[in-house]
């Protein structure tokens, strides 16, 4: 059975959790109309396969301008959710990873849902995050959530070795 729980001092190497590949199968491609929020999928000839670069996440700074928790079965960390404190009325969803094994279990869910409880008792009205808009799975994992996109930036990425790439808003209330 999984279990969300704070990270705290006392297990803050979990924070740490390596990253692992993940498939990226299409892209997401949203469209506003008439002040309404829409998309289609474009599917890759050929999915790609791609790991983030491990972090070095910073318990103090992590935990002091925000809340982190993990998902644990037993004392094994399969999970975890950084979230990061704003001037706005939602708390920001920083990173969310789940272990290659324990995905497509509700680890990733029970991480969102335990953070919207923390959110709300924080006096925010909701989440919102940033994924890319080639990251399929999480795209659509977020709206499966009940997230909602909420804007699209397609500059955010200009000069970098992720050019071509946007980020997608989401919000969940």
């Amino acid at each position: 059975m999984i279990e969300i729980r704070k990270i705290t001092r006392e297990n803050r190497d979990d924070l740490n959790l390596k990253n692992e590949p993940f498939q990226m199968p299409g892209r997401l491609i949203p469209s506003l109309k008439d002040g309404l929020w829409d998309y289609r999928v474009e599917w890759f000839e050929e999915a790609k396969s791609l790991c983030f670069p491990d972090e070095n996440y910073d318990f103090e700074q992590y935990s002091k301008d925000g809340f982190i928790l993990g998902a644990y079965e037993g004392e094994k960390c399969l999970g975890i959710g950084i979230f990061r404190d704003t001037c706005w009325k939602y708390s920001y969803l920083y990173d969310l990873k789940v272990c290659a094994d324990a995905r497509r279990k509700g680890v990733g869910k029970a991480l969102i849902e335990a953070g919207m409880a923390e959110a709300r008792a924080r006096g925010y009205r909701g989440i919102y995050l940033h994924a890319q808009d080639d990251n399929l799975n999480a795209c659509l994992f977020y709206l499966n959530c009940g997230f909602e996109i909420g804007g699209f930036d397609n500059h955010i990425y200009n000069g970098t070795s992720q050019e071509g790439k946007a980020d997608i808003i989401f919000y969940k209330q």
